[in-house]
């Protein structure tokens, strides 16, 4: 599933290619995809619109339209958002097409049918349940110990919800918590100040590191280009099961934390004796 450094790097691509342009047609071919306001035709809604930004929340790609509307787009686990060309062959699942000009058009696939665009009115708080953003100056080291101090969930699961930090999955939660030394199991209370800031610290170089190097392409993501991302080649932990631990050479691990498969080293994240103190 695209996570914050898939979604950036496809929002930057899409910045550079379609900000300016005027929507001039919109053919969708798989209705429960496009979602509007009661009482809005979303493609009618759409036409002559012209974007004037491209943004990312969270996981979310969102197209500023001129008119105040905002095109919010959940990629979820197999969505892309790719530039083009008219005639071109389409991705497979490609359910909405956007005409910007005769010779550009923005397509949305999915093969898995669980990704949806948004079309949301000028105010709509769309994204009041969501949490900050961990690579914005307000996430700082002390918001983030005082969001994880008390809390008996899981430091892995917490991480993952979005109500408390908006854009991290399980690629990057994984790579964050190898690289800051601590057990995913690990409840957050459970966790040192100087354990907290250090992961704090992981978390804002993993992410940038994966943004820097276009995303993760284990499965489907490409970006606006349909171009791989390259932070796979550089995984630590996540799914490298019996591969051996590229700090310490221990066979990597694999659990199950709220569902979700967890990977990480017995060696260099140890079990938490009450406190992780170093």
């Amino acid at each position: 599933m695209p996570e914050l450094p898939e979604v950036e790097t496809i929002v930057r691509g899409l910045r550079g290619a379609i900000v300016g342009e005027r929507i001039q047609a919109v053919d969708i071919r798989l209705a429960k995809i496009a979602q509007a306001p009661p009482g809005v035709d979303f493609a009618r809604a759409l036409i002559g619109e012209t974007i004037t930004g491209v943004t990312r929340r969270a996981k979310y790609a969102v197209l500023e339209l001129a008119s105040g509307r905002r095109l919010v787009t959940s990629l979820r686990m197999t969505g892309r958002l790719v530039v083009g060309k008219p005639g071109e062959v389409a991705y497979p699942g490609t359910h909405i097409v956007f005409t910007l000009k005769p010779l550009k058009t923005l397509s949305f696939a999915d093969i898995r049918t669980f990704g949806r665009m948004r079309l949301v009115e000028p105010g709509d708080p769309w994204d009041a349940n969501l949490g900050p953003e961990p690579l914005e100056k307000a996430f700082t080291p002390e918001a983030f110990v005082s969001m994880l101090s008390e809390r008996t969930t899981s430091i892995k699961v917490l991480l993952l919800d979005q109500r408390r930090i908006a854009g991290i999955g399980n690629i990057y939660a994984c790579e964050a918590l190898w690289e800051a030394k601590i057990r995913p199991s690990t409840p957050a209370k459970d966790l040192s100040r100087a354990a907290m800031i250090r992961l704090h610290g992981a978390l804002i170089e993993v992410l940038s590191r994966a943004v820097e190097m276009r995303g993760s392409s284990i499965d489907d993501y490409v970006d606006a280009d349909g171009l791989r991302g390259g932070f796979q080649n550089v995984l630590a932990v996540y799914g490298r099961l019996g591969q051996p631990c590229t700090r310490c050479g221990t066979p990597i691990q694999r659990s199950v934390l709220a569902g979700r498969g967890t990977w990480w080293c017995r060696m260099c994240q140890p079990r938490s004796r009450k406190k992780i103190r170093k």
